[in-house]
């Protein structure tokens, strides 16, 4: 496993939602940059994409083990 995911195991629920936020925006941010064809780095997209995809996986490991 990556530090990153080790890191966003130990997160609680409320900071996981938080760093979805903060992930969001910052996608929301680049989508804006590539339009306007200010963005030089477009791996950054697919970066950010798949760590919102972590955090959400995360989000519903931790829920679906608190229902157990």
């Amino acid at each position: 496993m990556s530090k990153e995911v080790v890191d966003l195991r130990k997160k609680n629920l409320e900071q996981l939602n938080a760093e979805l936020i903060s992930a969001r925006e910052s996608q929301f941010g680049l989508r804006i940059k590539h339009k306007t064809g200010q963005l030089n780095e477009t791996s950054e997209l697919k970066k950010v994409r798949k760590k919102i995809a972590m955090i959400k996986t995360i989000i519903n490991e931790a829920k679906l083990k608190d229902k157990e």
